[in-house]
């Protein structure tokens, strides 16, 4: 029986990686400019275009621009806005961004790994998630580097690349075999009004302003870029030994995730207190700042034509349409 769903896009096989990013990535980067989190998933089977939707695929020197994801056009497009306030700031005196902050993690069978950190395994401080007194998630002992052009940032995400944890299976030759979050982190200065103060000497029919009447505000914002591993069947992938416990560790994370998406975008969450079980897997533990407070999130659901693989595109659309949800 025929079941309707509703998305805010939807690409075909002919959309271009240029379309995806104009119409639903562009937003998110100009929310994250104004102080906001923001946060881009890409959710589905083993196979079905995640890591290459992402931009987040081992680069080589043949690399096709028309072929780059979201990531290296959203950071191309942030450091275009940023060059354009500076030069704006260099005028007005308004507005000083500082260089952005980038950290690249792993969640390979739930042990968060840095994917910046080059040292031996033995040596690299132990990752760890706690919250500040305001709530918000601090994750220590992760790698942030500094950034201040694109060419940089793009390098650490090739360093962290190549780091990655991937595998072969029956299914994909080159298969995520972990959860990567590759984060970009801005601290912004901006002057602002104080409108009491500039009210005041509008009674007084003094129109100057100077700095008495306004101050600084730090605006602190992350962009996460979530490459989630797909979801698969160990019937189909044929797993078997490390490949199988891999498996098993990533449908646990992905099913952890559809239990905190299913409670927040349930109707009737807010007549009924409900546990949030954020501290059932790493994945949603990290994700938590993503899935509520100020944050904007987009899931893009990636989904095969092949009719064989019926079953897994409907657990998926059913997965993304949960989370449209979400409020």
């Amino acid at each position: 029986k025929p079941k309707p769903f509703t998305f805010d896009c939807i690409f075909g096989p002919t959309s271009t990686q240029e379309q995806v990013f104009n119409e639903v990535g562009s937003r998110l980067v100009e929310r994250f400019l104004n102080g906001y989190n923001a946060t881009v998933l890409a959710y589905g089977q083993t196979s079905s275009g995640k890591t290459y939707t992402m931009g987040t695929e081992k680069m080589c020197q043949s690399h096709d621009l028309g072929d780059e994801g979201i990531v290296p056009r959203a950071v191309s497009y942030l450091f275009e806005k940023l060059q354009a306030e500076e030069t704006n700031r260099a005028i007005q005196s308004a507005t000083s961004a500082i260089p952005a902050f980038i950290s690249f993690i792993e969640i390979y069978n739930e042990e968060l790994i840095d994917l910046l950190n080059d040292a031996p395994p033995e040596a690299r401080p132990a990752i760890t998630v706690r919250e500040d007194m305001k709530g918000q998630l601090i994750w220590s002992g992760v790698t942030e580097a500094t950034a201040s052009s694109v060419e940089q940032v793009m390098r650490y995400l090739e360093q962290g690349t190549q780091n990655r944890a991937t595998g072969s299976t029956d299914m994909n030759e080159k298969s995520s075999r972990s959860h990567a979050i590759f984060t970009v982190m801005l601290r912004q200065e901006k002057w602002s009004l104080n409108v009491r103060a500039l009210i005041g000497k509008m009674e007084q029919k003094a129109v100057s302003t100077t700095s008495q009447e306004g101050e600084t505000v730090v605006l602190q914002s992350k962009f996460h870029f979530v490459d989630l591993a797909g979801s698969e069947r160990l019937k189909r992938t044929a797993a078997e030994g490390d490949r199988r416990k891999e498996g098993i560790n990533i449908n646990a994370g992905l099913l952890a995730l559809g239990n905190v998406i299913s409670i927040l975008g349930d109707p009737n969450r807010k007549k009924i207190v409900t546990h949030i079980p954020y501290r059932d897997s790493k994945l949603t533990r990290l994700l938590q700042d993503s899935l509520g407070g100020n944050s904007t999130t987009l899931m893009i659901a990636c989904v095969s034509p092949a009719e064989h693989n019926l079953i897994e595109t409907m657990n998926t659309i059913k997965y993304a349409n949960r989370a449209r949800n979400i409020k």
